[in-house]
């Protein structure tokens, strides 16, 4: 299922190059491990199929990304890949995944806001991406998390193996910061690691309940639109120091568990 990806245009002339060894690119380095980590312990992995991706610190023209090829659970910050947009890699050893190239780069390139984009097939989400109608109900009060925040990408066309797909997923998101992929997966944009990981983790447990609401048979309910807006501004307010404590508390458990992630 996966594609190995061939980069095809030049490398635009830099005069030096650039220094990637700064401390807050080791950070996040760091940091997007320990989401990848994470997210493997909670099954949000396919194979070697999704990806993760962050702008590097102080340079908005390059993104980490995962190499091709590795299982979440394997991956280091020192695995992690510097790309450009144009497909050449800068630092590190390998190639992405073409589409998650094709995908990613269109993304950060076309939409500045989003420095971070996590794209998974993790299963609930994506099974609501199958499923007739808007994906989430606005039923349950984790969901209500992304009330107003998601966008369809109705148009299905196969695989992105090419900057027109990628190109064409990046127009269909307008403001929003969760992304359903119909038939594909979803994907969550953010402007840091831990929003990312904050949205992505409690957008499948939203998914998860819904699934399992409307595997009863009986008719799920949803909240009153007004209640529903009040909450989600209720959660909203200081939701990036919340995202940020969840990612310090994930980086503690790998601390203790798997410490070789920051490797």
């Amino acid at each position: 299922m996966a594609h190995s990806l061939h980069a095809s245009s030049p490398a635009p002339h830099r005069s030096n190059r650039p220094d990637l060894a700064t401390d807050a690119i080791r950070t996040a380095r760091e940091d997007l491990a320990a989401c990848f980590r994470m997210a493997a312990r909670n099954g949000f992995e396919e194979g070697i199929c999704n990806h993760f991706s962050a702008v590097v610190p102080g340079h908005d023209d390059l993104f980490l990304v995962n190499p091709y090829g590795y299982a979440f659970r394997e991956l280091t910050a020192s695995k992690l890949l510097i790309c450009d947009f144009h497909g050449n890699v800068l630092d590190g050893e390998g190639v992405p995944e073409a589409t998650a190239f094709y995908i990613h780069a269109e993304m950060h390139k076309r939409l500045p806001r989003a420095k971070v984009a996590f794209h998974t097939h993790m299963p609930y989400a994506t099974a609501l991406s199958m499923t007739e109608g808007e994906p989430l109900i606005w039923a349950g009060q984790t969901a209500l998390k992304f009330y107003g925040r998601t966008a369809v990408d109705r148009d299905y066309n196969g695989l992105a193996l090419d900057n027109r797909e990628g190109a064409r997923i990046a127009s269909a998101v307008g403001d929003a910061d969760i992304v359903f992929m119909k038939h594909h997966g979803v994907m969550v944009l953010a402007p840091t690691i831990a929003e990312a990981w904050d949205d992505l983790y409690y957008l499948e447990r939203a998914a998860e309940v819904q699934v399992l609401a409307m595997s009863t048979g009986r008719k799920v309910l949803p909240v009153d639109p007004a209640v529903a807006a009040e909450t989600y501004r209720q959660m909203r307010e200081g939701d990036s120091e919340s995202a940020r404590l969840h990612l310090a508390a994930i980086r503690r458990q790998l601390d203790a568990e798997e410490p070789q992630y920051r490797h």
